[in-house]
């Protein structure tokens, strides 16, 4: 059973003196709305792109990267750099609508476009995905990972006392606490994973040819055949780069740094930032795991990979370390989605129902309401373990239910016919054909992957769209409508930034040649 040193018990009690400190110093402010939410819109690009990374390496990555490359190999890895050219994406051509537009929540794009019922639908799915996903999600991540260094802990417990010391600093300093202690864990995160891979590297003499050798040549492969049970090369053509979209940009927990941000080009630097830290976790999580096939070729679950990694090889000090930024993670994501869950609540559903409450009854609220969310994800979370591993749990549930909001956003961008009535309806039908596609899946109708199936909900989704909007009864949309998501003249990043990320997708996609 693996144990700690007291220099690890030492390490771990200093991380958490060091981020209580920080959040009392932020927490001095008293936040209203906009602090409260958004940091007060001052945001520079390197707490964006630190806190972008951060809020994401949770229990996606440091538990279930790892865990899925012992299982399928390193093919996982193509969320990542799929998440890198995403990020790019939206810095040159969503960013700067959403930095014009100041909105507080991604849905009120949906309102500008199209209206108040768009806004809602993603609003209330945003808050349930938030909520049952990404908070449930990390608190049950960083369970399995103490209960493994302290065997004597129950599962329920120890997740809503993760979650209650989430709930505490995220409610008294709002995106501003989040933020800064997500630089911090960031930084602890890089340092003791780069530590650990090359401990784990060391195992092969620092040797690649020992590694190639060690592992099946399949699983070295980012670029799979269409019968791989993991991730065929269909899936991450067609699903991969639609489930980073609604990640990166509609998804309201990851988009709120971009939103807090100072100005166009902090928000576009920002994201350009995490594009790059994204190359990283190939190396960082994803071989580590992929070495790991051969080094406990007998675990029973893959999902402890990364902490019996840790367990095996982190000497005394540096596997507190880790540990404490393998739990500065989970609680960057659980930070991370309670503040979004609690925004999304108060702006997009309580405020407009009560247009008199001043700024600080909202962000009073808004506290209360984090606390709130904090005890439902909490009660939720140990239900997670009745699924076949949490990266499944996380990315299956991502790809029936994300595609249809995708199309709509799309839609809504591209084209300046589409009207509110056609768009609703569309997406309603798209939500029912999902509905249905779930439901085969677990009866055996279909074994369509996961990723493909994204695809085929996202075309479904559009065709009815476009259908409904020539049939008698759905009006286009008005002029001030399409406007409103239109990029106007003199938002136009500056040269030295579009070249940034012109070398950087070039970079990403020859990664991605290395190892196809």
């Amino acid at each position: 059973m693996p144990t700690l040193a007291t220099l690890d018990y030492a390490v771990i009690v200093a991380y958490v003196i060091i981020v209580i400190a920080l959040c009392v110093r932020v927490t001095r402010r008293s936040p209203d709305t906009d602090e409260l939410f958004l940091a007060g819109r001052s945001l520079g690009p390197a707490v964006i792109g630190l806190s972008l990374f951060a809020s994401n390496i949770s229990s996606t990555t440091l538990i279930g990267l790892p865990g899925a490359a012992w299982e399928h190999g390193i093919s996982v890895a193509n969320y990542e750099w799929m998440a890198a050219l995403v990020l790019l994406f939206t810095a040159v051509f969503v960013l700067p609508v959403f930095i014009r537009s100041r909105i507080t929540t991604i849905p009120e794009v949906l309102e500008q476009r199209f209206d108040a019922r768009l806004r809602k639908y993603l609003s209330a799915v945003s808050l349930f995905l938030s909520i049952v996903l990404d908070t449930a999600g990390s608190l049950y991540a960083g369970a399995l990972v103490l209960m493994l260094f302290f065997p004597g802990l129950d599962l329920a417990a120890t997740c809503a006392a993760m979650a209650l010391f989430a709930g505490i600093y995220t409610a008294a300093g709002g995106l501003r606490a989040v933020v800064y202690t997500d630089v911090l864990q960031a930084t602890v995160l890089l340092l003791g994973s780069l530590i650990l891979s090359l401990l784990v590297f060391g195992e092969f003499d620092y040797n690649w040819s020992r590694v190639v050798d060690s592992v099946d040549p399949g699983h070295m492969s980012l670029i799979r055949p269409m019968d791989d049970p993991a991730l065929p090369w269909l899936g991450t053509l067609i699903g991969l780069p639609l489930l980073g979209f609604y990640y990166w940009t509609m998804n309201q927990y990851v988009a709120q740094r971009l939103l807090g941000a100072r100005d166009v080009q902090a928000a576009a630097r920002g994201a350009m930032l995490a594009a790059a830290l994204k190359l990283l976790p190939l190396f960082l999580m994803v071989m580590p795991g992929a070495m790991a096939i051969s080094l406990f070729p007998d675990l029973e679950r893959a999902d402890t990979v990364f902490p019996r990694l840790i367990a095996e090889y982190a000497p005394a000090g540096l596997a507190g370390l880790m540990l404490a930024g393998l739990m500065a993670a989970i609680m960057s994501s659980v930070d991370s989605t309670l503040n979004s869950a609690s925004t999304l609540l108060m702006v997009d559903f309580v405020k407009p129902r009560h247009p008199q409450m001043s700024t600080r009854s909202i962000a009073r609220w808004g506290r209360v309401c984090t606390l709130v969310l904090m005890l439902l994800a909490a009660l939720w979370a140990p239900a997670i373990d009745h699924f076949p591993g949490l990266f499944a749990y996380l990315q299956q549930t991502f790809a029936y239910v994300t595609p249809p909001l995708v199309a709509v956003f799309a839609a809504g961008f591209c084209s300046r016919r589409i009207g509110a009535r056609a768009a609703l309806f569309g997406l309603a039908l798209g939500h029912g054909f999902a509905a249905l596609a779930f439901v085969g899946a677990q009866l055996g109708w279909h074994d369509i992957h996961f990723t493909i199936v994204a695809g085929i909900l996202f075309a479904f989704t559009l065709v009815c769209i476009y259908t409904l909007q020539q049939m008698p009864g759905f009006a286009p949309a008005l002029s001030a409508q399409v406007s409103a998501v239109r990029r106007r003249d003199g938002e136009a990043l500056p040269a030295r930034l579009r070249l940034g990320i012109l070398a950087l997708t070039v970079l990403t996609l020859a990664l991605v040649f290395a190892f196809r």
